[in-house]
Formats: C-alpha cells, structure tokens, sequence
C-alpha cells in the first residue's frame, strides 16, 4: 500500500468556501502532487475518498462494474441513505438500466440533433446579446446566460408554445431564487405541471421529449409517469446548469484575460477548440459521487464495498500531467480531454447542444460587444454541486458602428 504523506493537512472539501477561495486551486495542486487519493472525514458527509488527478478520475467514472452510481451521484443527500430516485433516474442507475433509460433520450440529444438546433441557438442568442448591447446594466446570469438554454430545453420537451413563459418563470425561480425556500418551492411547482403534460401526452404523444419519456417502454414495460417526470426534471436541470454556470464563470475569466477575448476574435480561432478550454477552465461541476460495489484497489489504497469515491473535478481538470500548462487559459488547447462533461456510461448526454450553445453564445458576444466592463464584484452562488455565480452585473460596449 501506498502512504499518504501527513505533512500537509487535508481541507474539507465538501465545503463550498473552500471553492470560493482564491488558494483552493493552489492548495490542490500540492495534494495532488502528494498523491491522487486522499481520505477525507468530512463533518456533513463523512468518510469519503477523495480522486485528485485526471488519471484517477477516468478510472473511476469509466467503471461501472467497480463504482456504482446508485447511490447517489452528488453529495449533500446524507451519509447513510440512497438519494431520491435511485435506480429511476439516469443519474442513478447503472448499467444496463442506464443504457436503455439514456437510448430512449439520446435522438434528443445527439450530435446530429446539435447541430440541426445551431441556427435556431444562434437566432436566439443574438436576441438576447444585442437585447442588452449597450444597456447601463445587465445580470449576466439571469439576463444573458440562462435564457437561451431554458428556451431551448422548453421546445425540446414539447411545452406549448402559450406555456413557455410560466415554464421559464417557473424555472427562474427554481434555478435563480434568493433563497433554498424559494427554489424548492418552484420546483414543486415545476413537477405538477410536468405531471399534467405528460399525462396528456401519454395520450396524445408528439414528437417532443415528454412524449419520448412517457409512451416508451424500457425492460419490456412502460417507465411509470413518476420515474419518467424524475428524468423530465433531472434534464431540465442538467440542461440549464451546466451552460448557466460555464458560460458566466467563463465570461468572468475572459474579463480578466483579455488576451484570450481578443483570441476569439482573430483569424483562425477554432470556437469548438475555445469551448473546451473554457469548459476545462471554469469546471463548474464541482465533483461527481460514486459507490465502491465490492472491495477494491485504488491508487495502491484499500477502498472498501459501501465507501463513497468522490472525484475531484476542477482538481483532475488542473492536473499537470495531463494538461501542459494548466493553469494557462489556452483557447488553442489540443488535446484537451478535460473532464468537465463527466467520463464514461454517464458521459453528459447533453454535451454536444451545451457545446453549441456555448459556441453560439461567445461567438455572438465576441462579434457585437467591443468588451465586457464587470460592474462590481461578482457573486459566487457557494453551491457544492455547480459551482458558478448567483450575479454577474455587466456593462456590453458595442463594437464601432453597433449599438
């Protein structure tokens, strides 16, 4: 067995502060260098395993067979409990559930899909841009960075067209609300009406992702109406999130390397190469959660069935033996396999529309504002889950002749 060394003391690392600190990177950096793994006794969480390097990390998320997601996918559920909807919704299932729950998602979510759905992103997000292009003050998060995804995700479920404007609001509050109390709230109110609908369209089904989820059979039965609104949900979510939070820390980072704006704008920047970089850079998933299934061997430790391996997202996205120069924003990176889009079976089935969403939305900005003026401080939203910011007060400067 390897040892551990014990001269530098371990933070906990299920705290948010400790990610809304300027030295959380540094601090990893050097446990990282120290070894990959490291037992954490965690005040909220308990015993956990703790996977810092990128190497580690593909190991654990590419094993089903050795890590299980059915326990819980996230942390912040409780120690001893499986987390509601375990073995219902994708996040937390494995294989070969999970396969069949993610085929009958996929059509909505492919590449080809991506890429049918760019003009209709890029339309819409050159609304939303020019909309705040030289307006006194705009919220970055709630007025550029959430709208384009939660319109898309609403077409793609099938809400009507008269229905879209409460789904937002209703999804604003839930994914922007002051308070837990507030957020919850909307979610309860977000769950009925998905309900209601798909109750409808279990009878009427269309061509649109509810219908997909509550017409279709998976292991020879139809998915009961409630694991299939736990899915509905879960999408939601997951389809927002990801590209709210990358595209708001990432317009932060840009603000403060203004080289890597002026990049963007040069003859032969590759966009799909900028995404990634800015994916790998902003790592807004903090962590990902799996179960040991059986007694194992990780990094020359001994990780027991029923233990909780949590890998390290930012940690493993920053790690020098994998990325040269890591702590450099490199638009040009190639190869960049980052991990910010997960590793393995639960790969982020909505990568390539994130991907194009996000191409979209800096290449529109890039094209119409001259710079970004960050207003005053930004507001970290302290969550363990996706780390990014609750505000981002922004002034867009045209570029000469706009505006």
């Amino acid at each position: 067995m390897n040892a551990v060394p014990s001269a530098i003391v371990l933070p906990d690392l299920t705290d948010p502060a400790f990610w809304a600190g300027d030295d959380s990177l540094p601090i990893l950096r050097e446990l990282r260098r120290r070894a990959p793994l490291w037992h954490l006794e965690s005040a909220t969480e308990g015993p956990l395993w703790c996977v810092l390097s990128h190497e580690l990390a593909g190991e654990v998320l590419g094993d089903a067979a050795r890590f299980s997601s059915e326990r819980g996918s996230l942390l912040g559920t409780g120690r001893d409990r499986a987390p509601a909807g375990a073995g219902k919704m994708m996040a937390l299932t494995d294989p070969p559930r999970h396969r069949h729950l993610r085929n009958l998602v996929l059509p909505y979510f492919s590449k080809r899909k991506a890429t049918e759905l760019r003009g209709r992103v890029v339309e819409l997000t050159r609304q939303v841009v020019h909309g705040a292009l030289g307006a006194a003050e705009t919220d970055f998060v709630r007025g550029i960075s959430s709208t384009v995804p939660l319109t898309v995700m609403c077409e793609l479920l099938g809400v009507p067209d008269e229905d879209q404007g409460h789904v937002v609001g209703m999804c604003d509050r839930a994914f922007l609300g002051d308070t837990p109390e507030e957020r919850a709230e909307a979610h309860q109110q977000l769950l009925p009406y998905l309900f209601g609908i798909g109750l409808r369209r279990q009878g009427d089904p269309r061509d649109d992702l509810i219908s997909s989820l509550v017409t279709h059979e998976v292991d020879g039965r139809r998915l009961p109406l409630d694991e299939a609104l736990l899915n509905l949900d879960n999408i939601l979510v997951g389809g927002v999130q990801t590209v709210r939070h990358t595209s708001s820390t990432a317009m932060l980072a840009l603000t403060r390397h203004p080289d890597a704006w002026e990049a963007m704008r040069e003859d032969g920047y590759d966009p799909e190469l900028g995404v990634e970089e800015l994916l790998r850079w902003t790592s807004v998933g903090l962590h990902v959660l799996r179960t040991a299934r059986t007694d194992t061997e990780l990094a020359g430790r001994r990780v027991r069935a029923g233990e909780r391996v949590v890998v390290w997202t930012p940690a493993a996205n920053r790690d020098e033996t994998e990325f040269e120069e890591p702590d450099r924003l490199r638009l040009d990176r190639t190869p960049n396999r980052h991990l910010a889009l997960g590793w393995g079976p639960h790969y982020c089935i909505g990568a390539p529309l994130a991907r194009v969403e996000l191409a979209a939305l800096f290449g529109v900005l890039s094209e119409a504002a001259e710079r970004v003026e960050v207003l005053r401080p930004p507001v970290p939203n302290r969550s363990l889950i996706n780390f990014g910011l609750d505000s981002l007060d922004v002034r867009l400067h045209p570029r000469a002749g706009r505006g």
